[in-house]
């Protein structure tokens, strides 16, 4: 079984030639609010970043995945598995696809693969994300996908018009 493989997507390893695209997907100013991202990225950081990346989650405490479509390899998107915590086999986790491709079943394929990867092959016991009210698509992509909501984290992001709350869904491995 190819754990890296969806219905309509896979997922691969960063790539040097991803560099245009890392940048336009991290200096998207209005995807910000979502994440910790406060100032743009130059393209020299990325860079860095892309020649120094291990792929190694026990190294890294960090995960990156480029989604590509399986139909043409067309890179839409990014997984990331992060705050790997190897002690009690749990790490948050991230998704974004490029709104040229949102709303097409992209997301919900990715997410799903991955979940298999990280409890089949990463061995992981538990996924968790943090997602703002205002990010409602999220919510329902996460819930879709079998996550269950633990807690609501008060005034956790600070967006323009003031601070809002977070939810925080978890999704454990079924063995």
């Amino acid at each position: 079984m190819n754990y890296l493989t969806g219905k309509q997507i896979e997922l691969r390893a960063v790539e040097p030639e991803d560099l245009n695209l890392l940048y336009r997907w991290e200096n998207n100013a209005s995807l910000w609010k979502y994440g910790c991202t406060i100032a743009p990225f130059s393209r020299y950081l990325l860079k860095q970043y892309i020649e120094h990346y291990s792929a190694d989650i026990a190294r890294d405490n960090q995960l990156r995945l480029i989604v590509v479509k399986k139909e043409d390899r067309q890179p839409i998107g990014i997984i990331d598995c992060f705050d790997y915590d190897a002690t009690h086999r749990r790490a948050a986790i991230g998704i974004l696809i490029d709104p040229l491709y949102s709303r097409q079943g992209f997301g919900r394929d990715a997410l799903e693969t991955f979940m298999r990867y990280a409890f089949e092959v990463l061995f992981l016991h538990q996924l968790y994300v943090h997602i703002p009210l205002c990010n409602t698509a999220s919510i329902a992509l996460f819930k879709s996908c079998g996550f269950c909501e633990s807690g609501r984290l008060a005034d956790w992001v600070r967006l323009p018009e003031g601070y809002t709350d977070a939810l925080l869904l978890q999704k454990f491995s079924s063995k």
